[in-house]
């Protein structure tokens, strides 16, 4: 374990604190190295298990915690449901070196506010933890485009077929839109349009607009390649 408290660390106002939660000594070495060569950021201290990093994150209160899905104790997404249950406004971004349709719904479910692959361009997580929020879930494009990348699996046919009006929804969603920009582009208040999201969820089995997109794409409902997920922000 690796600590800097807050008596040691020279911050200012806009400088993030960061908490690295990461088994793999190298991995992290790098990681803190690079995030102390920043102007605006810090490395606080470095975990190498879930426990561990949750009773850091208690003592040390950092802006950002930076966590890894597989840990030698408790999993990331345990370890990141502790420290929210200390502080519902903190903000996790998980990290992952293996991609899979579930880690993507339990990441949309978790409280995470980022989902990054471990494999990603350095500059893409630096700019997340810098702009990831509460309330939203920033993702590294090749998640989605290596999900799309997977052979198809077996699901059967739609208990309940999308609306014309649900399939205009979900090809909007494809494109990356937020609920705003749909309901706006339909000309549909944003209650409705949230409406129709929800039932486009609902009916794909999805938890998030992220695996609704890529269920529908696998299903052959929509299309996507990589440059317009990259565009769209998946």
């Amino acid at each position: 374990m690796t600590v800097l408290t807050t008596d040691t660390v020279l911050t200012t106002d806009t400088m993030l604190r960061v908490l690295v939660v990461e088994d793999h000594s190298t991995f992290a070495e790098l990681l803190t190295a690079a995030l102390d060569r920043e102007r605006d950021l810090v490395s606080v201290g470095h975990a190498t298990k879930g426990a561990e990093g949750v009773a850091m994150f208690a003592e040390l209160r950092p802006d950002v915690v930076l966590m890894d899905v597989q840990l030698p104790d408790i999993d990331g997404f345990a370890a990141t449901a502790q420290i929210l249950a200390l502080d519902p406004d903190a903000r996790v971004i998980m990290l992952t070196a293996h991609v899979t349709p579930e880690a993507i719904a339990n990441a949309a479910v978790s409280g995470v506010c980022g989902f990054l692959a471990k494999d990603g361009h350095l500059a893409d997580l630096l700019r997340t933890v810098r702009v990831a929020e509460r309330g939203g879930l920033a993702l590294d494009p090749s998640l989605v485009t290596r999900l799309l990348g997977q052979p198809p699996t077996a699901r059967r046919p739609l208990e309940r077929p999308l609306s014309e009006r649900e399939l205009s929804v979900l090809a909007r969603m494809a494109d990356g839109k937020d609920v705003a920009s749909i309901a706006h582009e339909l000309h549909i208040s944003s209650h409705t349009g949230r409406g129709h999201v929800k039932s486009v969820l609902s009916k794909l089995g999805a938890h998030s607009q992220l695996e609704a997109v890529v269920i529908a794409v696998r299903m052959g409902l929509v299309q996507i390649n990589d440059e317009a997920a990259k565009a769209a922000g998946y």
